[in-house]
């Protein structure tokens, strides 16, 4: 059961966008993407609010997240936070089965 946790990042005057960029740069987002139970670890731009970013984070299952949260990294990236002085909202996602039968004609393979 996968877990997905969509954060949405809000800054001012770009800072979401830097705030991305170093997280890059710094090669955090690669420690990250390595760690064991890491199944997607991605940033994308709001083309209507350009001063949000959306990350997808999704975990193999609950103690991946925890082993996760556990780690230095955290603090490196609270520290970005803080520096870009983001505010964040949260949405989790639990995946528990395969799309619906009665939904799959609204997606095109």
């Amino acid at each position: 059961m996968s877990i997905t946790v969509n954060i949405y990042y809000k800054g001012k005057d770009g800072s979401a966008k830097r705030f991305v960029e170093e997280m890059i740069s710094s090669g955090t987002v690669d420690y990250i993407r390595a760690e064991e139970g890491n199944e997607k670890y991605e940033y994308f731009y709001s083309e209507s609010d350009p001063e949000t970013v959306l990350l997808i984070d999704r975990w193999k299952d609950q103690s991946s997240l925890d082993r996760h949260h556990a780690l230095p990294v955290m603090q490196t990236i609270s520290a970005l936070r803080e520096k870009y002085r983001l505010h964040m909202t949260v949405e989790r996602f639990e995946e528990t089965s395969d799309v619906p039968e009665k939904d799959k004609r609204f997606i095109r393979q």
